[in-house]
């Protein structure tokens, strides 16, 4: 566990969703302070409970009636989805002047099921546009695999993603994070670029939805 919490090329996720907090705080006393969330409520309570110098990261799909919610204390954002959505964290960061960082969310694998843009639709990226968003840092891009045993698939789409990545980091000098891979893909992902990734079941063992 303790050799994919900490590797100096990547920076490590650790996907504390439905975990209890004394699960948590095993892994921040090993020193580990960036975790991962996907529902505003549970993120909420765990940052009220736990250690304030905690990097909480929303990973989950974020509606823009419950941004004002996170703003003050979130890291960063990962899964912006939407022009709307970016619209409303600006706005509610210029509320408390803060400056958020927040990924775009990209559907590579062009499941319907999945949130994110399609490649087609980041042309409005560029440094013209973000100019009208003094709150929001954007430092890169995000990406969830198919849920495939298929490794040629899931390498194309992670090849894709660095692709587009590096493409806009030639316009956009605030880039600086790729994130993508997670428990089942990660080190597909990693040789594909990624330096960010966001493993849980790996980290805190299966989890137990019901």
């Amino acid at each position: 566990m303790k050799d994919i919490l900490f590797n100096k090329n990547y920076t490590c996720i650790a996907v504390s969703k439905t975990k209890p907090t004394e699960d948590i705080l095993k892994i921040y006393n090993l020193g580990h302070k960036d975790f991962g969330e996907n529902k505003v409520q549970e993120l909420e309570i765990k940052h009220s409970i736990l250690p304030k110098d905690i990097n909480w990261h929303m990973i989950g799909h974020l509606q823009t009636n419950k941004v004002k919610k996170i703003v003050p204390f979130i890291s960063l954002i990962h899964s912006v989805d939407s022009i709307k959505l970016l619209k409303v964290i600006n706005k509610e960061s210029k509320k408390i002047n803060k400056i958020t960082k927040c990924l775009i969310q990209v559907n590579i694998s062009n499941e319907e099921n999945k949130y994110g843009f399609k490649f087609s639709d980041l042309n409005f990226l560029n440094s013209d546009f973000l100019n009208d968003y003094k709150n929001i840092d954007l430092i890169g891009l995000m990406g969830m695999a198919s849920y495939s045993s298929n490794k040629l698939d899931i390498q194309k789409e992670f090849n894709l993603l660095n692709n587009k990545y590096m493409d806009l980091k030639n316009d956009l000098s605030s880039f600086s994070i790729l994130s993508m891979g997670m428990s089942n893909d990660y080190e597909l992902a990693l040789s594909e670029g990624s330096n960010m990734i966001r493993v849980g079941s790996k980290i805190f063992g299966e989890r137990n939805y019901h």
